[in-house]
C-alpha cells in the first residue's frame, strides 16, 4: 500500500518534536545504565577480584556493542533519509539488510566467545583468579548475544520512523528483567545455584533477549511506515554498501573506545587493580550522565536525517543547535554530581578506603570537561545523520588514541596516578577544536547550499 501520511519529522514544531522523541530514549537510557550500575554494585558485593574482572571485560564487552549499535546507526540514519524522500520501498529494503548486517555481526562475536576469550584476559596480564571470573562473565555475553544484535536492529528501525516511545518500553523491559534476575542468579537466591559473575552475565543476555523479542513484535503491530520481509531476501550491495557508509565510522568510532579502555588498564594495573577497578567504577557512574545524551542524539539523528532528505535546512540547524545546548546542560548535572558527592557514588559499589581515596581525584578531575564532551557528541552525532561519519570517527581516534592515551602514558610516568585522570581533559579540549572545524566544513559543504522555501518556512 503507497504510503503518503507525512511523517512527523517534517512537520512538528522542532524543539517539541526533539523533545517528544528523545525524552523516551533518555528514560529508556538511564534505565539502561541503572542496570550497567546496578550490575556491578551487585557484582561488587562478591569481592573487588569480581568487580575488576567484570571491569577488564568491559573493553571487549564495548567493542560487541559498538558493532551492534554502529550498524544500528546506519540503519537509522539510512532508513530516515529514505523516508524523507518518500521512497518507501528503499526504506524497507534498508531495514532488511540492516537485519543480515546484524546477523553477521552476532556470528562474528560468537566464535570470538567461543575461541578467543582466555586469550583477551592473558593480554591484561590479569590474576588468575580475575581472569577466571572475567573469562566465564565474557564468554556468556558474546555466546549469547544474538539477543542484543535482534533488540538494537529492531529498536533502530523504530527509531528511524519516530516511535521512540517504543523502544523506551523494550530497552526498560529488557533492563527491569536483568535488575530482577541479578541478585537471584548472583548469589542464589530462591533454590537457584549462585553463580556469581557468571549470573550476572545470564541476567544481562536474558533482558537482551527478552527486549529484541518485544521490539521485534512491536515493529510488526505498530510501525506501518516500515515493512520487514525475508521471504526471497538476498543481500543487496546497494543497501549494505549505504548501511556501512555511516555505520563503520560509527563501529570504529565506538571501538576505539574499547581499545583506550584496554590500554588505560594496562597503564592503571601497574599501580595497583584497584586502580582498575576505579576505572571501571567510573564507567559505570559517568553512564548515568553520557547515557541520556546518547538519547538525545538517538532522537536527533532521524530527524537530522529525515530533514535532510527533505532538504530542510531550517529545520536541520535548529535541530543540531538544540540538541548541543540539551547535551551541554546534561552534562552540567554531571558535572555537579562527580565534583559534590564522589564518595557516596563510590560507597555504593562497597568501596574500600583505598578505592575512594583513589577515586574521589578521578571523578573531579575527569568531570571538569564534561560539559566539552557533551558539544562533541552532538556534533558528531549530527556529523553521522548527514552520513559523513569518518570525520566523527577521525575525532574519536585522535581523542582517545593520538591524545588521551599518550597524556596519559606520560602522566602515568612523570607525575603519577592522580595525574593520569587530567589526560581526559586534554583530549576533550583537542576533540571539540575538531568537531567545530569539522562543522564548520559539513556546514559549508552540504547544509548550506540546501534551498527549500517551501519547506524551510518555519513550522
Amino acid at each position: 500500500m503507497e504510503q503518503t501520511k507525512e511523517n512527523k519529522m517534517g512537520t512538528m514544531p522542532v524543539n517539541r518534536l526533539l523533545i517528544t522523541m528523545s525524552l523516551p530514549m533518555v528514560i529508556s537510557m538511564l534505565v539502561q545504565a541503572l542496570y550497567n550500575v546496578v550490575d556491578s554494585i551487585f557484582v561488587s558485593r562478591l569481592s573487588e577480584d569480581a568487580l575488576t574482572a567484570v571491569s577488564m571485560a568491559f573493553p571487549m564487552q564495548n567493542l560487541m556493542i559498538s558493532v551492534a549499535a554502529g550498524i544500528g546507526v546506519g540503519i537509522n540514519a539510512m532508513l530516515s533519509r529514505r523516508l524523507g524522500e518518500k521512497n518507501y520501498a528503499a526504506a524497507n529494503k534498508t531495514g532488511e539488510n540492516g537485519i543480515f548486517l546484524e546477523a553477521m555481526g552476532y556470528i562474528l562475536f560468537l566464535l570470538i566467545g567461543i575461541f578467543a576469550t582466555n586469550a583477551f584476559f592473558a593480554a591484561q596480564s590479569a590474576s588468575a583468579a580475575i581472569a577466571e571470573m572475567g573469562v566465564a562473565y565474557t564468554r556468556i555475553c558474546l555466546i549469547m548475544s544474538f539477543g542484543m544484535f535482534m533488540q538494537i536492529a529492531s529498536e533502530r528501525i523504530l527509531q528511524s520512523t519516530g516511535r521512540t516511545i517504543y523502544t523506551m518500553i523494550t530497552q526498560s523491559t529488557g533492563a527491569v528483567i536483568n535488575i530482577i534476575l541479578d541478585p537471584i542468579l548472583i548469589f542464589g537466591l530462591f533454590g537457584m545455584p549462585k553463580m556469581g559473575v557468571a549470573g550476572a552475565a545470564i541476567a544481562t543476555v536474558t533482558g537482551q533477549i527478552c527486549a529484541a523479542i518485544l521490539a521485534t513484535v512491536l515493529n510488526i503491530k505498530c510501525n506501518p511506515d516500515v515493512h520487514i520481509s525475508f521471504k526471497g531476501f538476498k543481500p543487496e550491495s546497494e543497501f549494505i554498501k549505504t548501511i556501512l557508509s555511516v555505520g563503520v565510522p560509527s563501529i570504529i568510532m565506538s571501538s576505539v573506545g574499547s581499545v583506550m579502555t584496554f590500554c588505560m588498564n594496562k597503564i592503571l594495573i601497574a599501580f595497583s587493580s584497584t586502580a582498575v577497578a576505579v576505572f571501571g567504577v567510573y564507567f559505570k557512574l559517568n553512564s548515568f550522565v553520557f547515557m541520556p545524551v546518547f538519547g538525545l542524539n538517538n532522537g536527533m539523528v532521524p530527524i537530522v536525517s529525515y530533514n535532510y532528505g527533505a532538504k530542510n535546512k531550517k529545520r536541520l540547524t535548529k535541530t543540531v543547535k538544540l540538541a548541543v545546548v540539551y547535551a551541554a546542560l546534561i552534562m552540567c548535572v554531571g558535572i555537579a554530581l562527580f565534583q559534590f558527592i564522589p564518595d557516596a557514588l563510590f560507597r555504593l559499589f562497597d568501596a574500600s578506603e583505598n578505592m575512594i581515596e583513589i577515586g574521589v581525584p578521578a571523578l573531579r578531575t575527569i568531570s571538569i570537561s564534561f560539559a566539552l564532551a557533551g558539544v562533541c557528541i552532538a556534533l558528531t552525532s549530527s556529523f553521522q545523520a548527514l552520513g559523513h561519519g569518518v570525520l566523527s570517527m577521525i575525532i574519536s581516534i585522535t581523542r582517545q588514541l593520538i591524545i588521551l592515551l599518550p597524556s596519559a602514558y606520560i602522566l602515568a610516568k612523570i607525575a603519577g596516578l592522580n595525574a593520569v585522570w587530567w589526560s581526559f581533559n586534554i583530549a576533550e579540549v583537542f576533540s571539540l577544536a575538531l568537531c567545530l572545524i569539522f562543522y564548520k566544513y559539513i556546514y559549508n559543504k552540504i547544509i548550506k547550499p540546501l534551498d527549500n522555501p517551501i519547506n524551510n518556512s518555519e513550522q
